[in-house]
């Protein structure tokens, strides 16, 4: 990193302090520059959200090769979150600690392990295994989208699963299968909130230690605020079911 990209970083996050600062390094040929960003976070001091519209005047500059944001009074260690959105993002993210000045970089690994991963709604939640289920199994590849955390307690908000399960490529079955998608309706909710991946009696995940003790049908899950497993299928599981979705491209 350029010293004068690193000053103008340092500068931003004193300012804002103690505001989560944040920003985008934007490279065109040799050049390098930061670009300062508003943070619309709900709560600043804990988490940032850049702005789209200061995203998109950015990518006007140049290329956006990095993400910047600031840890006020804390260290620069990565979050789940920060984790997360940086794999989901596919650029490499600076974090400054402020006002210790200690600067880390964090780069996607590209390959997070279906099992154990850290809960983080909107990168690291149940649709996301689904999703990253598809991609390595099957080479399926799903658009990203928005959600919003808590999007299943609002009457009038949208049925995430009920509504877009059919765009993108799935249809309502019977009988479950495997690789077919279960979705269910968890805790206190006006909407299935939840899915996860049906196994059938074949609980084993590429290049992961998937063991999982009985007989099955087992199931690939995230539940919120805990690490991604299988499960055996059944029991309240079974009762919790609305929906068994299989993709138009599965697998016989």
């Amino acid at each position: 990193m350029h010293k004068q990209t690193l000053s103008a970083i340092q500068a931003h996050a004193a300012e804002e302090y103690p505001r989560e600062a944040c920003g985008l390094i934007v490279g065109a040929g040799k050049a390098q520059r930061y670009i300062r960003c508003r943070n619309t976070a709900s709560q600043p001091q804990e988490e940032f959200r850049l702005h789209p519209e200061d995203y998109a005047a950015a990518e006007d500059l140049g290329e956006v090769v990095a993400i910047v944001h600031s840890h006020p009074d804390a260290t620069s260690r990565p979050s789940s979150y920060d984790l997360a959105m940086c794999e989901a993002s596919g650029l490499p993210w600076h974090i400054l600690s402020w006002p210790e000045g200690d600067l880390r970089t964090i780069t996607p690994a590209g390959h997070i392990p279906l099992l154990g991963r850290p809960f983080v709604h909107g990168a690291w939640d149940c649709w996301q295994v689904c999703a990253d289920w598809y991609q390595r199994e099957w080479g399926l590849e799903f658009e990203r989208f928005e959600r919003q955390d808590g999007w299943w307690e609002h009457a009038g908000g949208p049925s995430l699963y009920e509504q877009y399960f059919e765009a993108a490529g799935f249809q309502p079955v019977g009988t479950p299968r495997r690789g077919d998608m279960i979705v269910f309706e968890i805790g206190r909710t006006l909407h299935p909130n939840h899915a996860g991946i049906y196994l059938g009696t074949d609980a084993t995940l590429p290049a992961e230690n998937s063991r999982v003790f009985g007989a099955g049908p087992f199931l690939l899950h995230h539940l919120y605020g805990k690490p991604s497993e299988v499960i055996v299928f059944g029991g309240n599981w079974s009762e919790r079911a609305r929906l068994v979705l299989r993709h138009r491209q599965a697998r016989e």
